[in-house]
This record gives structure tokens, sequence and C-alpha cells, in this order.
């Protein structure tokens, strides 16, 4: 690996990219499209909207039922100490050991999706976790239990990781932010509606037809992707292992280095005085499109041979000790999920109790409140990243830097701490169930933009080590949900619910704050790292 950075120019490091040409001959602001798709038609980048939505909406219907899957067991656990006599110790300690099975089922699995698409991978694990749900139904000893958890947490780890290799397959840059916003939003309605469903189940028709319900949900969602469900994974030509478009890429008017620094052409060119359009893409229509029976071949076949495919193994934990925003982003995307996993296993073992004494409904009820808060971040913050991101790169002389995603995460920091704060000590004060309800969707509301951001920051900045990258995220995120899940007993019967949860705050505060550090450095840090990237990047493509 090349050991110094000579060839990389320090204005234009892998990530920085000119997003808009507004230069005087311009007609108005011109969104240029990264990356750079490529003339054939097939290419998922140059699929319609509508064909982008329907994939991503199949997406999104899997991560809401996986995430559904692996959270809805918290509702069922009063029933299943009462029937099966498991202690509600051992019931977290399953759930814990599910949340490690999501460290490691990443690591496994996701290289068979480089290898042989996203395709396979989504019908295989839509079936395997179907038997599970019925599994899980039939759920009589403590074996089972731990199982059963382990093994849908094996095949959950792919909900996070598949879908952002399918954001970076489908859609640009100006769309990125968005789309992992919808995605958070479907996620959220997985871990909070269907505890909301799964208790009202439990009432009505017993814990055991939660499941029986997973299973069909499963069911649909195998029959979606089996028969709808088009491969993502497009091979383009490369050079030297770096990927290409198969037509020359337009060029702005300004030229490579020709924009102006922020205050000047940018503020000239407003967004209220000029249209924003998008670049036009020259598709080939002599090249034929693919029949509908080859769209939905059951596997496609990289260029990557199987010595490669095992690399990629342990390559996600080179490339997040490598690279210092790949470890970072890991850092803060596991502690914003801590933030929503720990309230949520906290309500099941706390408010079961006096003075609340809630049933298994109630508590399912609780999870409107993050799911509100989820939904109103989703409604805010989905159209405000990407926007926030074009009048940046406005102000920029149009050049877009994938920091300018990080501003959103400070602008709503507070509110994580806040909620933290309020439904901690609201338990323990045995307060109105209306004051942790509410903290938990202040929190939720500030978890969604710093997730979202996290997660496009890296698209962005590391668009073609993204799969591997985000296998090492969820590794860590899933890292840091086991630890405070098995810790938070303990801790708690040492320093009470307040300590607890207000220890857990700062934690998240201080961490959150280091997107400060990467605002201001972090482009000098991708000049840096940049023949890393590079490197990680040629071994993804099949160059090693």
């Amino acid at each position: 690996m090349p050991a110094s950075n000579h060839n990389i120019d320090p204005a234009w490091p892998p990530g920085t990219v000119r997003l808009e040409d507004i230069s005087p001959s311009a007609e108005g602001a011109q969104v240029i499209l990264e990356p750079k798709p490529s003339s054939d038609p097939n290419d998922p980048l140059n699929w319609p909207q509508w064909r982008k939505y329907v994939n991503f909406g199949f997406v999104s219907y899997y991560a809401m039922i996986v995430f559904a899957l692996i959270n809805v067991a918290t509702v069922t656990w009063g029933s299943m100490n009462i029937e099966l006599g498991f202690s509600f110790v051992l019931l977290n300690d399953s759930y814990a050991a599910g949340c490690g099975a999501l460290c490691i089922g990443a690591v496994i699995l996701v290289p068979f999706a480089l290898k042989f698409g996203r395709r396979p991978i989504y019908v295989l694990s839509t079936a395997v976790q179907c038997g599970i749900s019925i599994w899980s139904a039939q759920v009589h000893t403590v074996a089972d239990l731990m199982l059963v958890n382990i093994l849908s947490c094996i095949f959950g780890a792919l909900a996070e990781v598949l879908v952002q290799m399918t954001v970076a397959d489908v859609f640009f840059v100006h769309e990125r932010g968005l789309m992992n916003t919808l995605y958070l939003w479907a996620v959220s309605v997985g871990l909070s509606l269907a505890p909301l469903a799964g208790g009202f189940v439990t009432l009505s028709q017993g814990w055991r037809w939660v499941w029986w319900w997973m299973t069909i949900l499963f069911g649909a969602g195998f029959i979606g992707f089996f028969f709808f469900y088009e491969e993502t994974m497009f091979c383009v030509p490369s050079v030297d292992g770096i990927p290409v478009a198969d037509r020359p890429a337009s060029q702005p008017a300004s030229g490579k280095h020709g924009f102006e620094p922020s205050g000047s052409k940018g503020e000239q060119h407003d967004s209220t005085q000029q249209p924003i359009q998008t670049e036009h893409v020259e598709i080939d229509y002599s090249i034929p499109k693919k029949p509908y029976l080859k769209k939905l071949a059951l596997w496609s076949n990289s260029p990557m041979s199987f010595v490669e495919l095992l690399k990629h193994s342990y390559q996600p934990f080179l490339i997040m000790f490598s690279i210092p925003a790949v470890l970072f982003m890991a850092l803060e995307y596991g502690i914003m999920t801590a933030c929503a996993t720990v309230p949520a296993t906290t309500l099941a073992s706390v408010m079961t109790l006096p003075p609340y004494n809630f049933s298994s409904a109630q508590i399912g009820l609780m999870g409107l409140a993050p799911f509100i808060g989820t939904s109103l971040a989703t409604i805010v913050c989905g159209p405000l990243s990407d926007s926030i991101v074009l009048r940046l790169t406005k102000r920029n002389g149009g050049v877009f830097e994938p920091e300018m995603r990080l501003w959103l995460s400070l602008i709503f920091l507070p509110l994580v701490p806040a909620g933290l704060f309020m439904f901690g000590i609201g338990l323990n004060n045995g307060s109105h169930w209306i004051l942790p309800a509410f903290g938990l969707g202040i929190n939720a509301f500030g978890v969604v933009p710093a997730g979202s951001a996290t997660l496009t920051y890296l698209t962005d900045a590391y668009t073609d080590i993204i799969a591997i990258s985000v296998v090492g995220v969820t590794f860590m995120r899933n890292l840091i949900s086991t630890i405070f899940v098995f810790a938070l007993a303990p801790w708690v019967d040492r320093v009470g619910l307040t300590w607890f949860f207000v220890t857990f705050g700062l934690i998240a505060t201080i961490i959150m704050l280091g997107n400060v550090i990467f605002i201001y450095f972090g482009k000098s840090f991708r000049v840096r790292f940049a023949e890393k990237y590079r490197f990680f990047s040629a071994q993804s493509l099949g160059a090693a």
C-alpha cells in the first residue's frame, strides 16, 4: 500500500465532489449527479424514480419486520415469566445475547451479498427468519429461548448493512439523506409499533400468537422479494479497480478547481432566484433492457474471487481501525442505537412493577412516544438533511463536502440527553407515565438526525467501501448495545435509575460532540487517509 498521498489533491480528496454547477453560463444552479451513472439503462442509478422507490419500499419493509422480530419479544416477557417460569434477568440476558449475535451476523453474511448480490440474501434471510418465527412460537426451554434470539439476530444484522448497500447502489448523493431518514423511520416502526401491537396480541390471543403474526409478516416478505424485488448490484467498467462511468463525465463550466470560496458566487446564484435543475443523463437505448425473469435471477455473480470473499470477513475491522471517520461514526451510531434499545428493555423490567403495574398492552403503548418522536423527526429532518447540504454546497461554490451532513447532528444534540434524563428520573421517582413517555419521544427525535447523518456521511465519504465499512459499524453498534444491556441491571442496582440515565446521557453527549472535530478537520482526515481508502476500495472491487 502506498505510504504517501503525494498524488492526492488536498482540495479534492475522496468524498469531495462538485454537486452543483453555479457558473455564470449555467441556466440556474444545476445539481450534478454523484456518483456518475453509466449509460446503461439497466444501471440502478438510471432507473426511473418510481422504480427506485418501489425497490426501497421492499427494503424498508424488510428493515421494519426484522427490527420488529428483535424488539417485540419484550412485551411477551411478563406472560413468559408466568407460563414458563423464565426470570426477568434471564429474559434480559436473552435479549443481550441477541445483541451480541447482531455483532457477528453481518461479518458472516455480508460478503455473500458482495459476491452474489443483494437479492439472494434478502430472499434467504426472509425465508430463514420466517422459520425462526415459527420456532419462537414453539419455545418451551431456555435453550429454545437463547437459540431463537441468537439466530434471529445473526440474520437480523443484515437489515442494517444491506440497506446501506442498496442506498449506495440506487440513489445519488443529494438523495441519500432523505432515504436514510426514511430507513430509520421504518426501523422505528419495528422498534416502537411492533411492541404496541404485540402487547394487544398477547392479551387477546396469547404471547405465542405474537410469533405467528411475525411468521405471516416474514412469509409475505419472502413472497414479495422472491417475485418482485430486483437486484441492485451493478458491475460497472473499471480502471485499476476504480469504478468509472462508461461515458465521459459532464464537466461544470467552471472547471475542476474553478469554484469560489464561501459567500461569493454561491450567494449570487441563490436558489430563491435561480431554478435548480438536475444534470441530464444520456442513456444508450441500444443496450437491451433485462427481461423480467433475468431481473429476478436468484443470484448474480461479481468478479470477486472466493479468496477475496474471505478477506471481507476481517476487512471491516482493518478499515474501522485504519480510517478514523469509520471508527468514530461506528461509535456514534452505536451510542445512538443504545439510546433507543436501553430504554426499551428498561420499560419491560421496571414498568411491570409497582407503582406502575403495566400490562403487556400498556408497555406496548409506551412505544407510541418514540414512534411519534421518530415520525416527526423524519418529517423535519429527512428533507432538511438534503436541503442543508444543497444550501451549504451552494455557499461553497457548488462543491460538496461530506462533513456538511454532520451539522444536522449538532442542531438536535440537546434533545438526546434531555430525553434520557426525563425518562430515567421520571421512572426513578415514580412520576406519572407521561413524563417518561415524553422523555422517550424527545430522545427519539434527537436520535434520528444523528443516526441518519452518521450513515449518510459514511456513504458519501467512503462510497466504494460502504458495504464493508457498515459491517464494522454494525459490529460496534451492537457491541455497545450488548454492553449496556448486560450492564443495565447491575448498574441500576448500584446507582439507581436516575444516575444511570444521567451518566448514560452525558456519555452520549460527549460522543456526539465529536462531530465538531470532523466538521472542522474531517476533510484533512480524508486527505491523509485517502490512500488507505483507495487500497481498501480496490480490494472491495476485486482488484486486490
